[in-house]
């Protein structure tokens, strides 16, 4: 029996009474809907990390081509362009405030790009780290 008519079941058991009727000549019934939900979760096999080769970077980047960006180490972050190119921004020196609580962000420059040797990452804690140079990164085969 399907939900819906189950429900027209017992909206018809418990309907009043017409006035006058007797109640006791009336039929009483019981009536338990129950339904689950069950939702599979296929396991997943973990993904081998994925190996990276540098090569040798632009010396800008346009802001408006970045897509999104993470920090892989305490010298430098990675950079996803939009169309799934990707560059390693590398610094100057060690840059520990930078991490991924604080978070870290690049001023608009007048020229609409980011160069290496001119431009800087500032954190959100303060502090900044500049940009020596920006190495693009090759997937390395996997097979």
């Amino acid at each position: 029996m399907s939900v819906a008519a189950s429900c027209a079941a017992a909206a018809a058991l418990l309907w009043p009474l017409p006035a006058g009727a007797d109640p006791d000549a009336g039929q009483y019934a019981q009536l338990t809907v129950e339904q689950s939900l069950i939702v599979r979760v296929p396991r997943r096999v973990p993904a081998k990390p994925l190996k990276w080769k540098t090569k040798k970077g632009p010396k800008c980047v346009a802001m408006g081509a970045i897509a999104g960006a993470a920090v892989v180490a305490d010298d430098a972050i990675d950079l996803v362009l939009k169309g799934g190119q990707r560059l390693r921004a590398q610094f100057s020196s060690n840059c520990p405030a930078l991490d991924y609580y604080s978070g870290f962000y690049i001023l608009p420059t007048e020229d609409g790009r980011i160069c290496a040797d001119r431009d800087v990452i500032r954190t959100r804690a303060g502090g900044q780290c500049e940009i020596q140079r920006f190495r693009k990164l090759v997937l390395v085969d996997r097979s």
